[in-house]
């Protein structure tokens, strides 16, 4: 297949590299410095799976020039949405599925803006990967899973098959992925104010009671928030989403904690931010969530911390 990976950080980054593994024709669609490091040298990813170095990728930031691709995995940050999607559309054919794995719940809505709906695979990702520098990705965990619609779709069965050639990239297909991305949105916004929020890794939240009450009341306004809208949590997932936290290493923190740590612009409004707007809208009260989105705001647009 010919898949073209928008938004190239540490999720896609590590996914494309996964797939360039599996033999799959793959084109990194970055930008800046990470850019011109894998153009120069390739793109190199450390994982405790074991090191990948591909010393010779295709990477552009103009998808123009790449044309119509069978699969787009689109992983951008979720401030870059509508920028990457209109500039996108020139790798979108008839045939191409669009993959989207950001955070969040508003990525498909974002999307058919400019691809049609059907083409359009929701997907939701447990992956934890950052930039550790230009050029050189940093996987966090094991094989985590990933989470596609899409049943049935000849397309998205070979991204899952081409997945299975390697080890680290767990694609799975399920029939219920709109439960998956709201169990999944609740799950990260959470753990992102959490660690945002306080400035630390998950295992010093969990050994202190007072934070560990904070995590769990944004865990909860969230499950309420996504009750209310619909989407009521099967039974079992407090107990899951703390052992999944738990099995993250101390230090661990979210991407938004490192991209806040870093000065740059962070996800607070599609968050706890977007948990606030639909408490208000569905009658919830937030006031965890609503404190975390109010507390970061002035950092949203990456303002650096002082």
């Amino acid at each position: 297949m010919r898949i073209a990976i928008m938004g190239s950080g540490g999720i896609g980054g590590y996914i494309g590299a996964k797939l360039a593994q599996a033999s799959e024709d793959v084109t990194f669609i970055a930008r800046g410095s990470h850019l011109a490091a894998m153009q120069a040298q390739g793109l190199c990813v450390e994982s405790p799976l074991g090191e990948i170095k591909l010393n010779h990728v295709r990477a552009t930031d103009k998808p123009a020039d790449v044309g119509c691709v069978d699969v787009v995995i689109f992983a951008v940050k979720l401030y870059d949405s509508e920028t990457a999607a209109s500039e996108m559309v020139p790798l979108v054919g008839p045939e191409t599925k669009v993959v989207t794995l950001q955070n969040g719940i508003d990525s498909v809505a974002t999307l058919a803006k400019y691809v049609p709906f059907p083409q359009i695979v929701p997907g939701a990702t447990y992956l934890s990967a950052s930039i550790k520098h230009p050029g050189l990705i940093m996987h966090a965990h094991g094989n985590s899973q990933t989470l596609l619609g899409g049943l049935n779709d000849p397309v998205v069965e070979a991204l899952r098959d081409a997945g299975a050639r390697v080890m680290g990239l767990d694609i799975q297909i399920v029939d219920d992925i709109d439960h998956v991305l709201w169990a999944k949105f609740i799950t990260v916004s959470a753990f992102s104010g959490a660690t945002s929020l306080m400035r630390c890794g998950i295992g010093p939240i969990f050994a202190d009671p007072q934070s560990r009450v904070f995590l769990e009341q944004l865990r909860d306004e969230g499950m309420a928030v996504a009750a209310a809208a619909g989407y009521k949590m099967a039974e079992g997932y407090e107990e899951k989403v703390t052992s999944l936290w738990k099995s993250f290493p101390a230090a661990t923190q979210s991407s938004m904690a490192i991209d806040l740590g870093k000065g740059k612009p962070i996800e607070i409004a599609w968050l706890s931010g977007r948990i606030h707007i639909l408490g208000k809208e569905l009658g919830v009260i937030t006031p965890a969530h609503t404190a975390v989105y109010r507390a970061l705001h002035l950092h949203a647009a990456g303002a650096p911390l002082s």
